[in-house]
């Protein structure tokens, strides 16, 4: 059985968290858009590296500034949770055709949303249930919106 603690938990919950809503946004986005698989491809890249390192600065600045006890550990952990899961995904979107992609890197994200929801809920006495459905809402609520940014672009300049 997997025990995660807190420490645990806090340091790979932002970095899991924005790896799935900005990668699957972008993905979501640019497929809309017809963007080449190319495209795609690059434009995770640049999330999973140069995006990543920047939110991974902000978030450690963010933390010192609140506390000198800040792990750079912490920082660290986040970055490569991020760019982990974000390179998940570019493998995914280069070995299948892009609607497959799509589809899997949807359901992959979202179950990872899921499981790290269930572990902090239960690390807090909460109910799992609520705050998986919570979650996941504003989630998919994320996804929604780059659909429908992505249509607008494509209507307005299309």
């Amino acid at each position: 059985m997997v025990v995660l603690t807190m420490q645990d938990l806090s340091r790979i919950s932002f970095g899991a968290t924005s790896a799935v809503t900005s990668s699957l946004a972008l993905l979501i986005g640019l497929t809309q858009l017809g963007v080449s698989k190319e495209g795609i491809i690059g434009a995770l890249l640049v999330i999973a590296f140069a995006d990543n390192l920047a939110d991974s600065l902000g978030m450690h600045v963010y933390a010192e500034s609140k506390s000198r006890g800040y792990s750079k550990a912490s920082t660290v952990m986040n970055y490569l949770v991020r760019l982990g899961l974000t390179l998940f995904i570019v493998v995914i979107v280069v070995v299948l055709p892009t609607v497959y992609a799509l589809a899997a890197s949807i359901a992959i994200g979202l179950c990872v949303l899921a499981a790290l929801s269930y572990f902090i809920a239960k690390a807090h006495n909460l109910k799992p249930g609520r705050e998986m459905v919570s979650h996941l809402v504003v989630a998919v609520l994320v996804l929604v919106a780059s659909q429908l940014v992505g249509s607008a672009i494509k209507a307005a300049f299309g």
